[in-house]
């Protein structure tokens, strides 16, 4: 396929997610980007605005195998990326995957398991690996972690390391319908809607890993000026001065956000990103990446708050 049917058919692909979750087109084309970035996505919200539909019906469009994991307060490492079992007919150990061997792997609240296993997920979303026993063990290609928080519920929960909120690519913010999209999700239950069953909804395969490779690929040929670059890193560092913030975006942070509007440019049909990519992805990928300090937390200052404070003041490149 050329550039031009990739992007015709990451097109059709929102599309056709569009016929089971109704009214997150941002969140929709926010995990697109992740995709083509090659990069991990925090997607929160409260339940029922459909995080696991989403991610599901995502994965049902590109042909791509999916794992839904519960996270827990008693889910060890093995539960997540497989164990050595004793096989008594053969006399020996034998290793079996866990669900972290899939294409996208569904991590419901992410922060009700304890550091241990965030520790061993940490090694799957970096290294694409996992460590079982001493042995390394690769994961299928691609591999994204898509994982769901709960803004409001706090007892039971773990703060997520720093270094792991560091390896989302973006974080998501799926809010509450409108009234209208409301009532079209309630008009489609009545006509007999069933979200398990997402080919009698008409969600149809769009692309396949071969074309989501070839997608990345020319994603990373999207071209950046040095006046773009030098933009994006003031950007970043500017969220280090703030008076408000604590931590501000690392290296990586900076990274990132070359990353994702690189997607989002190619997305678009440019050939290298300007300001406005730039700026369009500011918020998704820094807003898990800083600290704020407790007296601006009390002030019910938020990182987004923050993050368009730093657009307006960061001087754009002509």
């Amino acid at each position: 396929m050329t550039d031009t049917q990739l992007r015709d058919a990451f097109a059709k692909l929102r599309t056709e997610v569009g016929k089971a979750v109704v009214g997150q087109d941002a969140a929709v084309t926010g995990l697109t980007i992740a995709l083509l970035a090659g990069g991990h996505v925090l997607l929160e919200g409260v339940p029922g605005v459909a995080k696991t539909l989403l991610v599901r019906t995502l994965s049902h469009t590109l042909k791509l195998d999916t794992k839904r994991v519960q996270f827990t307060p008693d889910l060890m490492p093995g539960d997540l990326t497989g164990s050595l079992v004793y096989d008594s007919k053969a006399g020996e150990f034998e290793f079996r995957e866990g669900p972290v061997f899939t294409n996208i792997l569904l991590a419901d609240e992410i922060n009700r398991t304890p550091p241990k296993t965030q520790s061993a997920l940490l090694e799957a979303m970096e290294e694409r690996q996992v460590s079982v026993d001493g042995v390394t063990r690769k994961l299928p290609v691609p591999f994204m972690v898509a994982a769901t928080m709960n803004p409001i519920e706090y007892e039971g929960t773990y703060t997520l390391p720093e270094a792991q909120l560091d390896r989302f690519l973006l974080k998501l913010v799926l809010d509450l319908p409108e009234r209208d999209n409301e009532v079209e999700v309630l008009t489609r239950h009545a006509a007999g809607f069933n979200p398990r069953d997402l080919k009698a909804a008409g969600v149809t395969p769009v692309l396949d890993a071969k074309q989501l490779a070839a997608a990345q690929a020319a994603v990373a040929k999207v071209g950046a000026s040095a006046d773009v670059l030098a933009y994006a890193v003031d950007l970043a560092r500017a969220t280090r001065q703030s008076p408000s913030v604590k931590l501000g975006v690392s290296p990586r942070g900076s990274t990132a956000l070359l990353a994702a509007a690189k997607a989002w440019a190619w997305l678009n049909g440019f050939d290298a990103i300007t300001p406005d990519h730039v700026q369009a992805m500011v918020l998704p990928v820094m807003r898990h990446r800083i600290q704020l300090r407790p007296e601006a937390e009390l002030e019910g200052v938020s990182a987004d708050t923050i993050l368009r404070a730093i657009l307006q003041q960061v001087q754009v490149p002509i």
